[in-house]
């Protein structure tokens, strides 16, 4: 099943934000810190480093307390230059010190060891260095063909135990083409590109250094770049440098829950958020062993390589209990001609029911005023947890001033988490201080609003609802907007929807009406009420049958004609466990009951409408 969601294409201009991970290799023969030019320099040695900005590097050809070194421990100085932690494998004994590689990294290893490899015309080494996300290994080959091939077998035979990716690194003295490079690649894949020679500094003619990734334990790698550092002096290489994508542990993949939105028009929304970018679908049916795949769509493509997912289920059956669940398959390079995919997660089987043809009763659910105090949320939630509501409203200021997207998902799942919207729709009102801060314009891409806009209508069986966007509380031109705010627009275009819908046939043959906005129209105390200057005409003789409004932090009942309403108004409490309510409004047969509630339980206001 496909489905347009024209809103979508704010989802992958911000899939950026993720966590995928990333490891930054460098390996750098350093010719004991000597330079083409003779001079032994390990600052500028150093320096070549820190401008690569790695997060781990193999060193090769370094002295440890040598007469060469004049007693310095090279590996050491550059740990000093560097900031990284250092270690240091000696080959051979040298001069009155030691010769061999090491290792330098921004994070601290969980362990290491190293081994001898053969070597004729010098013994050589392997260092292997384990990390939290990753293995690193780093060596310096041998220049005999024989000990070459002998140093592979013995290679994957060391890390073929090992459960996470492993890198390779060091100067192999052997080109592209050699049985060596040939031997390595059944259990490896070169993550650098061999074409980009490295020996000689100043005339590079051949490639001999590597970054090689370890497939022999069934990883795969996808490299986000790679180049040969232009450095024709420092030494007599110039390093190499490999940026690669690390794969997501299958269980971080998934950042929330599902959670299902929009049930109207015989579908329904379902959303989720991963932490890395994905491929997703949904698998659903009326049973767990027959199940159609849903995906979304945009103009021809499937979309993918987000983090922020909304897929519509359409065509259901009305009153049919359904099963799903949420698959999502990592995506770690997305390239014109190339992709390269982690692993896939699935959720566990989720269910819902939308109401069937001909129903009447529900239970429906309204908090406001919340502003991310999770306390009041909790405290609220036990006083309805055990109603058997059918759906949730939000009615306005749940997300307080939303300043990225970090704050708005954890506000979300958290509240979705309390009233189990992976199985009972939630509906999530815009109020005022969901307009501010910096995020406030990309709540849309985690919210599914009725109709895509911040305003609409929907059934529930012979209730219809209507839902309203009054806007900022302020007029446009007051300073903290900076004249970034121009509601009038939206405001206006609310006069023509209303208009529309009071003309409608389902509004008109429905057995009850209600009206959900978050700033009231009636009973406001504001000087700046552009809401009821606008729509006053249109709602005093339209035959709501109850109002719930919020935003003044105080509860308030106004009764049918006591502010010029049409309706009883119910204005909900404040986000203080000494001021907020939670508000039940229950259906049976043709009676509409609404129950108002605060933090103790204590029942504030109970009335039929």
């Amino acid at each position: 099943m496909k489905f347009l969601l024209g809103t979508l294409l704010a989802l992958l201009l911000f899939f950026s934000v993720s966590a995928q991970e990333t490891v930054r290799i460098m390996s750098y023969n350093i010719h004991n810190g000597a330079g083409l030019d003779k001079k032994v320099d390990y600052e500028r040695i150093a320096e070549v480093i820190n401008q690569a900005k790695p997060d781990v590097v193999a060193v090769q050809e370094l002295d440890s307390a040598t007469y060469r070194s004049k007693g310095v421990d090279v590996l050491h100085e550059l740990g000093d230059y560097t900031l990284m932690h250092r270690i240091y494998a000696p080959a051979i004994p040298y001069q009155g010190g030691k010769y061999g590689i090491g290792l330098l990294s921004k994070e601290k290893p969980i362990n290491y060891r190293y081994f001898p490899l053969p070597g004729r015309e010098e013994s050589r080494v392997m260092v292997i260095a384990e990390f939290d996300k990753y293995v690193f290994c780093c060596t310096h080959f041998s220049l005999t063909p024989e000990d070459q091939l002998l140093t592979v077998s013995m290679i994957i035979k060391e890390l073929e135990p090992i459960h996470k990716p492993v890198f390779l690194a060091g100067d192999l003295n052997a080109r592209p083409d050699s049985p060596v490079l040939k031997a390595l690649q059944e259990k490896f894949v070169v993550l650098t590109n061999p074409k980009n020679n490295t020996f000689p500094a100043n005339e590079p003619r051949e490639c001999i250094d590597y970054i090689l990734g370890f497939t022999g334990n069934g990883y795969s790698y996808a490299v986000l770049g790679n180049q040969v550092v232009n450095s024709p002096v420092a030494s007599d290489h110039r390093p190499v440098v490999a940026t690669v994508a690390l794969k997501a542990d299958v269980h971080e993949i998934f950042r929330t829950k599902p959670y299902l939105q929009n049930p109207v028009g015989n579908g329904i929304t379902v959303s989720w958020v991963t932490r890395v970018p994905v491929y997703s679908w949904v698998e659903y049916g009326t049973d767990t062993l027959h199940l159609q795949q849903a995906f979304t769509e945009m103009d021809g493509q499937k979309v993918s390589n987000n983090h922020i997912h909304k897929i519509r289920l359409e065509n259901l059956k009305p009153g049919e209990k359904y099963y799903y669940r949420v698959c999502s398959k990592e995506i770690l390079s997305y390239r014109a001609y190339s992709k390269v995919f982690g692993d896939s997660v699935v959720s566990p089987f989720y269910s819902f029911q939308l109401p069937a043809a001909g129903t009447t009763d529900f239970t429906a659910i309204i908090f406001n005023d919340i502003h991310n105090q999770h306390k009041t949320m909790k405290a609220l939630y036990e006083r309805v947890k055990d109603t058997g509501y059918d759906f949730v409203i939000f009615n306005g200021d749940c997300f307080d001033a939303p300043a990225d997207e970090n704050a708005a998902v954890r506000s979300l799942a958290y509240y979705n988490q309390e009233v189990g919207a992976e199985s009972i729709p939630v509906f999530y009102l815009r109020g005022n201080h969901e307009i501010r801060n910096a995020y406030s314009l990309h709540l849309r891409d985690l919210l599914d609003y009725v109709g895509g806009k911040t305003y609409g209508a929907f059934s529930w069986g012979d209730t219809r609802f209507v839902l309203l966007d009054c806007g900022e509380d302020k007029p446009d031109d007051h300073w903290v907007y900076y004249h970034l705010n121009d509601f009038t627009k939206l405001r206006k275009d609310q006069v023509g929807f209303l208009k529309q819908e009071l003309g409608s046939k389902v509004f008109r043959k429905a057995d009850k009406r209600v009206l959900i906005h978050h700033i009231p129209v009636y009973g406001n105390t504001d000087k700046y009420q552009p809401c009821k200057d606008l729509w006053g005409d249109l709602l005093k003789n339209a035959p709501f049958n109850v109002s719930l409004n919020a935003h003044t932090h105080k509860y308030v009942f106004h009764p049918k004609g006591a502010a010029g309403n049409n309706f009883p108004v119910f204005v909900g409490g404040g986000y203080t466990m000494e001021g907020a309510t939670v508000m039940v409004l229950t259906k049976k047969g043709h009676e509409l009951t609404i129950k108002v509630l605060n933090t103790k339980g204590e029942i504030l206001k109970e009335m039929q409408l």
